[in-house]
């Protein structure tokens, strides 16, 4: 057997356990998602060795997302560190075993305190468990392991539990692209988040009157490489006309040489305001699968001002263009 084929049979053994996991989630995580989002103070993430790195990330991500969150080392929390949790928080204890000696070691420390405790482990029958408010249950079968002692598929199963509390926390939050954006204003991830649709758009818009011509409104469309065209009934945009509209009027018309931009626009067309993001112009698109939006000013003045382009926002590769 190669190497890339017992890769696979790895992948295919872990997504097999992680399937069986996800069938087992219950109404008990409907309440761990409402404590965490009715919590006064921030979660509180505690671990240690390999599923503690897990909840490292976990609070990271909670954090960045809307979720007030923070990670304590279980082995430092009994050494002071106890002192960043206050009773208005949520502390969620990761363990997959439910029997590491540092976690339970904070437990009685922690009910002192007087905040609310989550157990996520692998093993919903442990001390830790029993011992805890609610519990969230990742038990897995097997690990990946062939020894079935190194944390593997009990790892990722961690990851994934706490990744769906946080998008379904991020989705009650009403977490949008802006306040991701205000989280992360450094690299290109910052840069990708925070730009507007007025800084890439084309003041160049297309233009052509109701009047104009088939031949003219295609070269029109030609000229300004966009695909489409914005069509005027004197100083009102009155719609839009497309390479799709064009394809289906020269199958509609026999003779296209008396047909007008009126005859083949579209009335009505998506737009943007020019300060929206351009994740928010992305969403549009994407709903409506169409690859360009008209830009105005602000919704009180209906004036185009730009095009915005699927072809600004990503490049040849399907990235978002820095």
């Amino acid at each position: 057997m190669t190497y890339s084929q017992r890769a696979k049979q790895i992948f295919e053994e872990e997504i097999r356990e992680l399937t069986f996991l996800s069938h087992r989630i219950d109404t008990s995580f409907d309440s761990v998602v409402d404590a965490v989002y009715s919590c006064r103070g921030k979660l509180v993430l505690m671990g240690i060795g390999k599923t503690g790195i897990i909840a490292h990330k976990l609070a990271s991500s909670f954090a960045s997302t809307g979720t007030p969150s923070i990670f304590v080392n279980a082995a430092e929390a009994v050494h002071g560190d106890l002192g960043m949790v206050s009773s208005d928080d949520v502390v969620m204890l990761v363990s997959n075993s439910g029997s590491t000696n540092e976690i339970l070691n904070v437990i009685a420390p922690l009910r002192t305190i007087g905040c609310r405790l989550i157990a996520l482990t692998g093993n919903p029958d442990s001390a830790l468990a029993r011992d805890c408010d609610l519990v969230l249950s990742t038990h897995v079968d097997h690990e990946a392991c062939p020894l079935g002692l190194a944390p593997t598929t009990s790892t990722t199963a961690t990851l994934m539990m706490g990744d769906a509390l946080m998008v379904c926390l991020m989705e009650q939050r009403n977490f949008r692209a802006d306040n991701f954006a205000t989280y992360h204003p450094g690299g290109a991830l910052g840069r990708q988040l925070l730009s507007r649709v007025r800084n890439r758009m084309t003041t160049n818009v297309p233009k052509v009157s109701v009047t104009t011509s088939f031949r003219d409104l295609a070269m029109e469309m030609s000229a300004k490489h966009l695909g489409m065209t914005m069509v005027y009934d004197g100083e009102r945009c009155a719609g839009i006309i497309t390479d799709g509209d064009l394809r289906r009027a020269i199958q509609r018309y026999p003779d296209i040489s008396h047909v007008t931009a009126k005859d083949v626009m579209t009335p009505s067309y998506k737009h943007i305001v020019q300060d929206a993001l351009l994740t928010e112009a992305l969403a549009i698109m994407d709903k409506y699968n169409i690859t360009t939006l008209a830009v105005i000013p602000d919704e009180q003045t209906q004036q185009i001002i730009g095009i915005i382009s699927i072809h600004h926002i990503i490049d040849f590769n399907g990235e978002f263009k820095p």
